[in-house]
């Protein structure tokens, strides 16, 4: 990147914020960025006010660039506006983001133009004269085994990166997320998971990109999936019960 300290804007949407297992992820990352003297800006989705998008077009056509609505996307949109990286942190909820990042990402439209162009024989959004083309991250974490549960949100966020065009800089994603949070309590040896998470977070900032082979170290599988499950569903089985006593 050119900007000798690029300012980085990350969302986490996930209900426990910095106690989730979202965050075991996203955090590091995020150390990595600053290790690497990046300016990074971290807000949880659940702590901000933003309302739904009224689809009243007003940021388009009475006052180009302004929403209509009153609340925290008034002091956020700046922030995007001037931010080199914006990371989507989001747990897996029906196999793509949860509402509260949805939310946040229906109320960018004021960031787009309404005017389209072709490009490679379909229509999108232009980006203004002089808006930057940010670098796009996606950080998120699957209570499911297979990294294929990501395949819909990966989907989504690459076509986000194209309306108006900015540039997918690559996710990590963490599949049975519950069993990482699990081995660290043991002790168990994925550490190199936190740490890849933190290389790529300096690698971005220091190369502008994050190395593959560093990725699938944060992906890489834990344990069988067959033994996922029965763990899962003992475990279910302990909280319910323990539920049912109490009632």
């Amino acid at each position: 990147m050119k900007n000798p300290k690029p300012k980085v804007l990350a969302f986490n949407s996930s209900p426990r914020k910095g106690k989730g297992n979202t965050a075991l992820i996203l955090d590091p990352f995020i150390e990595g960025m600053r290790e690497d003297r990046a300016e990074v800006d971290l807000y949880y989705n659940y702590d901000l006010k933003i309302s739904p998008c009224k689809g009243c077009f007003n940021c388009w056509l009475k006052k180009p660039g302004v929403c209509s609505q009153k609340d925290d996307m008034q002091w956020l949109l700046s922030k995007m506006r001037d931010a080199d990286v914006i990371v989507y942190a989001t747990p897996v909820y029906s196999y793509g983001m949860n509402a509260q990042m949805k939310n946040l990402i229906d109320r960018m439209i004021v960031l787009a133009k309404p005017f389209m162009e072709v490009s490679e024989g379909r229509s999108r959004h232009i980006v203004g004269a002089g808006d930057k083309i940010h670098k796009i991250v996606l950080v998120s974490n699957c209570g499911l085994w297979g990294l294929d549960s990501f395949d819909p949100l990966v989907v989504h966020m690459k076509k986000l990166c194209q309306e108006p065009p900015m540039e997918y800089a690559g996710a990590l994603l963490r599949p049975h997320g519950e069993a990482l949070r699990a081995m660290l309590d043991m002790g168990a040896p994925v550490k190199d998971i936190i740490e890849a998470a933190f290389d790529a977070g300096r690698q971005l900032i220091e190369n502008g990109k994050m190395s593959q082979s560093t990725l699938d170290v944060i992906s890489r599988n834990l344990l069988p999936v067959e033994v996922y499950v029965k763990m899962a569903n003992e475990q279910f089985h302990r909280v319910m019960k323990k539920h049912k006593a109490k009632s």
